[in-house]
């Protein structure tokens, strides 16, 4: 029998812990059905589809934690953690997978508010006099 993976994605301040091991196509996230925590179709599709791409979704089961940011960055972050864990189980895939882009980590994140200014960048309005 395979072993568990483990993988971690990461996007904005959203970290996902992701558990790929042989199973029957169970998907939790923390603690919860799949179809509970991501209600979206296209987030579920988002999600799932290095899987999609490399395999058949019922050889594993998957478990991930998610904490931080919103629903979009804990989906990538997600995505990335599948990624890894499939780049992990087998380094054929890794070619694919990078060509779609799902290795690659979106190291974007919230610039700093600026003191003296409204925001990052966004500046109080000027008066000439």
């Amino acid at each position: 029998m395979a072993q568990e993976r483990i993988a971690t994605g990461r996007r904005k301040t959203a970290v996902a812990s992701v558990r790929l091991r042989p199973g029957t196509g169970k998907i939790e996230v923390n603690g919860r059905k799949f179809n509970d925590y991501f209600p979206l179709q296209l987030q579920r599709d988002t999600i799932l589809s290095p899987i999609d791409r490399t395999s058949e979704l019922e050889r594993y089961d998957i478990l991930i934690r998610v904490k931080g940011g919103g629903v979009e960055a804990q989906m990538i972050a997600s995505r990335l953690g599948i990624s890894r864990a499939l780049c992990i189980e087998d380094e054929t895939r890794r070619p694919e997978l990078k060509g779609l882009g799902y290795l690659t980590r979106d190291s974007r994140k919230k610039e700093r508010k600026k003191y003296g200014l409204a925001g990052a960048r966004k500046r109080f309005q000027f008066s000439k006099r």
